[in-house]
């Protein structure tokens, strides 16, 4: 059986990257704009829990009537590019540590660098045989697409059915991979936790945290 993960919210809090993000913008405005770095901050988040992430740094600086279209350029460059201060999950790290043995890969969405830089600050790419950014091989092969999926199963040289996908994005995450035979476990964890879809969007297994990813629970797919 071949273990993959989803990244965000699968095996690290999602939100601690954000924070992260913001801390670096309220230092970049704090220094160019003269900006107290812990309003900033909190304006940041503020804005974030009321709209989204949508407007986040146009909000800040029209805030404090410093907003051009450059200087939001630049906050967004500050954030996607900075080394984020992120931890995987504890129970992540159990996982992880208790499928040592197993070829595991992660497949996740996003950014390029923004998302390598994530990795690398989890220390994964040492852990995994191959991590695949759906977006090196184009946005339109992104989730819910299953092509990095089915690039796996030709590396691994196994049927979709050996190998389990584990997510947190009922949205996107499993819709395709299940209808070609991959198996899927659905973390309820981060932004989607409680979002509920219809069955040909869910998972074969729910689990509410990765120390419930056990080996009785795979083994369940071999005798599916």
């Amino acid at each position: 059986m071949i273990l993959v993960f989803d990244l965000d919210d699968t095996l690290y809090d999602e939100l601690s990257f954000v924070q992260s993000g913001f801390l670096k913008v309220a230092e970049y405005v704090n220094k160019t704009f003269g900006i107290d770095t812990e309003s900033a901050y909190d304006i940041m988040h503020s804005e974030l829990e009321t709209n989204g992430r949508g407007k986040v740094f146009d909000t800040l600086l029209l805030k404090y009537k410093v907003y051009s279209k450059s200087a939001v350029g630049k906050c967004v460059s500050v954030y996607r590019l900075h080394t984020p201060e992120i931890e995987l999950n504890p129970d992540a790290v159990r996982c992880l540590d208790r499928f040592k043995q197993f070829n595991k890969y992660i497949v996740t969405d996003g950014n390029k660098v923004v998302q390598r830089n994530k990795l690398n600050a989890l220390g994964l790419p040492p852990v995994m045989k191959k991590i695949f950014i759906t977006h090196e091989y184009g946005k339109k092969n992104a989730k819910p697409s299953a092509y990095c999926f089915n690039l796996i199963a030709k590396l691994e040289k196994t049927p979709p059915g050996n190998i389990v996908y584990i997510a947190d994005n009922p949205q996107k995450d499993f819709i395709n991979i299940k209808k070609l035979g991959f198996k899927t476990v659905r973390i309820c964890q981060g932004m989607f936790a409680n979002l509920k879809l219809g069955y040909e969007y869910e998972a074969h297994f729910t689990i509410n945290c990765l120390d419930q990813l056990t080996l009785s629970l795979i083994e369940k797919f071999t005798l599916a």
